[in-house]
């Protein structure tokens, strides 16, 4: 029996060990192939959003100068609140130091 297993244990080993070998060739056959698929995937898609990216330069320009003209309608109408403001304290300033002199 021991000789037995000294013999054709190591053939059992070896014919596992090549089939083994075989399926991780196939299996990595078969990756390097989805990996070119998934390549021409993703070429398709960068060269789609490149197309797109003078439509997202417009769209960066008119929300730049949409964001500039609030900005500077803002500015306008807090510098006018902010100068009515400070005539009625400045008025009520002088009345008050009217009073008091």
């Amino acid at each position: 029996m021991l000789e037995f297993l000294e013999v054709y244990l190591p053939i059992v080993i070896y014919v596992l060990l090549i089939i083994l070998l075989v399926i991780g060739i196939v299996l990595g056959v078969r990756v390097l192939s989805a990996m070119d698929k998934v390549d021409e995937v993703l070429d398709n898609v960068e060269k789609k959003v490149n197309s797109l990216n003078g439509l997202f330069g417009v769209i960066d320009f008119t929300t730049d100068k949409i964001s500039a003209f609030s900005d500077r309608v803002v500015d306008l109408v807090s510098g006018f609140i902010g100068k009515i403001g400070k005539r009625k304290k400045t008025k009520y300033v002088e009345s008050e130091d009217e009073f008091y002199e």
